[in-house]
């Protein structure tokens, strides 16, 4: 961190740079918003390479060595506060079920939810995910069947079963063809994701720091536009 603040980057030519940027984020945010960033920069900066690290639980309780460590930290809003951000995009949660689940239609209900076995995220009393949170806030406490550390798994772990599961419509759309799964409108209003990337402080003034927040905060509307 002290090297980042003493070795701050007045100016910052993108065409001619040869550096390297760090993003800590979720695979959720990764398939979402990687690709488009990777282009991005790649047109506006060939020689610039992008590392991205796995968000784990321990990166999270230690936000400050986190993102002292980072370039960018993708998460949404709602788990941090007091650290600058840069808004990426909104998204939605939608229920997942199998192609082939024949005892849920077009329509699911809340008895659906209490009654069929959910796969989940972590599923931990200080790492949840939000929508499954309000779920339990209405009365309904989800019978946990399977638990996983990364969204990208759950398609194929409710695809063939009676399985339910809640998850960001962007990156159901891109991964759930490759699995036989169902999005289905939720039975309940659930507070949607604003996902951001937070940066520490110490980057401020560094012009190498704000042409990444430039294109990011570019890439993010573009995201949004589609």
């Amino acid at each position: 961190m002290l090297e980042r603040l003493f070795d701050t980057h007045n100016l910052f030519d993108p065409a001619t740079a040869d550096t390297e940027f760090t993003f800590t984020t979720s695979d959720y945010a990764l398939t979402v918003f990687g690709e488009p960033l990777s282009r991005a920069v790649h047109a506006e900066a060939p020689g610039v390479r992008l590392r991205f690290h796995q968000i784990t639980v321990p990166a999270v309780d230690d936000i400050g060595a986190t993102l002292a460590g980072t370039d960018g930290l993708f998460m949404p809003h709602g788990y941090l506060a007091g650290y600058p951000s840069v808004d990426l995009y909104e998204d939605r949660w939608s229920c997942m079920v199998a192609a082939d689940n024949a005892g849920v239609d077009e329509h699911l209900t809340r008895e659906h939810l209490a009654r069929l076995p959910w796969v989940v995220l972590h599923h931990r009393p200080t790492d949840y995910a939000p929508a499954l949170r309000q779920l339990t806030i209405l009365g309904v406490e989800p019978h946990v069947d399977v638990v996983v550390e990364n969204f990208q798994s759950m398609p194929f772990l409710v695809a063939g079963t009676d399985r339910i599961a809640l998850i960001q419509e962007r990156l159901a759309r891109k991964i759930a063809p490759a699995a036989e799964v169902r999005l289905l409108e939720c039975p309940f209003e659930v507070v949607p994701v604003k996902e951001a990337m937070r940066w520490h402080p110490t980057h401020r003034q560094d012009a190498r720091h704000q042409w990444l927040r430039d294109i990011v905060a570019r890439v993010g509307d573009q995201v949004t536009a589609h």
